[in-house]
């Protein structure tokens, strides 16, 4: 095997086969069922970018599990699968054969899991589920601090287990109210070894370059699918299926709502629902391509520390192209998009109450 690898790596043929992978990548894209607006296929053009960037740090520049490094694949300029505005995502490789030490400060952050799944998302399919916390369920020190293990077999204190083979460390970090919360600082070390990574390899690279190829295909292909089948439920909110999103990395604790919407120029949607209790709750924008639109510029997210409930504690979310303002509470920005996709959240809810939603006249709103 390393023999092939060598041979084609000093060939160029590893990396003409990861050019062929990054244009087929493209075809769900450019495809006719796809839109064909221009704002759409210049977003579909970045996004494939945007995958690549995530892709090639993932498994060229950070993939060795011996050395693990948390790192930020999906942030402000890097988005798939309806990724949270709320969120700070860290990612890092494991593997079964090796132990690891997660330690660091809690933080103040109203909602924080730790998860780990079988496989990576270069290798296509789905990534099992293997071992799943959150802050509720760990130790924390008096002076705030936390410390967990992560190793295939059962170890004393805060323990999260991983499989057999090369997996994957999700740590979402879901901010309620930015300007008074603290996100934890954490580290992720390997127990029993020097923290150095393997020297390269052409079978490192010649893997790392396929993983990253198939990344780029599989989520230029997978959530693109997905914005397709939510049309038809355009403008609605139904319950996603949680074993899919299981599979591909979703938290157990949540409850996904995903949709499509679809305004014209002077209509609104109206989402109405009563809140339970919860840790959190958020609703958001995304781009047909199932990337959140630009919050750092418009306000396309809402959650229950920025929303204002009406005197029932039940929630008005208002969508339109243009503030409708007259008292019009809970306003969300469409950032100049006439449709896209639309994510609503419920975390730890004591009930997951399906949002009810209308399309109205701006005009016509109850102000």
């Amino acid at each position: 095997m390393s023999d092939d690898a060598d041979q084609r790596v000093r060939s160029g043929q590893s990396w003409r086969e990861f050019c062929d992978r990054l244009k087929a990548a493209g075809d769900p894209i450019f495809a006719d069922a796809a839109p064909g607006d221009a704002l759409s296929r210049a977003e579909g053009t970045r996004y494939l970018s945007r995958l690549l960037r995530a892709a090639l740090e993932t498994f060229v520049e950070f993939a060795d599990p011996m050395a693990p490094v948390l790192r930020r694949a999906v942030h402000e300029t890097v988005k798939m699968g309806a990724d949270n505005p709320d969120n700070w995502y860290e990612n890092a490789p494991l593997h079964g054969d090796y132990e690891y030490r997660l330690h660091g400060s809690r933080g103040t952050v109203p909602y924080l899991s730790i998860a780990t799944q079988v496989g990576h998302y270069g290798q296509g399919g789905g990534m099992p589920p293997a071992g799943f916390l959150e802050a509720k369920d760990l130790v924390i020190g008096s002076d705030g601090r936390i410390e967990i293990v992560l190793s295939r077999e059962r170890r004393p204190g805060n323990w999260l287990p991983i499989a057999t083979g090369y997996g994957t460390l999700i740590i979402r970090q879901t901010f309620g109210d930015r300007r008074r919360e603290t996100r934890a600082e954490l580290v992720l070390e390997r127990l029993g070894g020097p923290a150095s990574p393997h020297p390269l390899t052409a079978a490192a690279i010649d893997a790392g370059l396929a993983s990253a190829g198939s990344l780029v295909g599989a989520c230029a292909m997978i959530f693109p699918g997905w914005a397709d089948g939510f049309r038809s439920h355009r403008n609605l909110l139904p319950r996603f299926d949680p074993d899919l999103s299981r599979m591909f990395g979703g938290d157990p604790n949540i409850a996904y709502y995903h949709s499509y919407w679809e305004l014209g120029a002077d209509e609104a949607l109206v989402i109405e629902t009563p809140v339970p209790d919860c840790d959190y709750w958020n609703f958001q924008l995304n781009n047909y391509w199932m990337e959140s639109l630009d919050y750092r510029y418009h306000r396309i997210s809402i959650n229950g520390s920025s929303a204002k409930l009406r005197p029932d504690g039940s929630v008005r979310v208002v969508v339109a192209h243009r503030d409708p303002g007259g008292g019009v509470e809970n306003w969300l920005d469409t950032a100049g998009h006439a449709f896209g996709t639309m994510c609503w959240r419920w975390v730890r809810a004591k009930d997951n109450p399906e949002p009810a939603t209308r399309v109205v006249r701006v005009s016509d709103l109850e102000r």
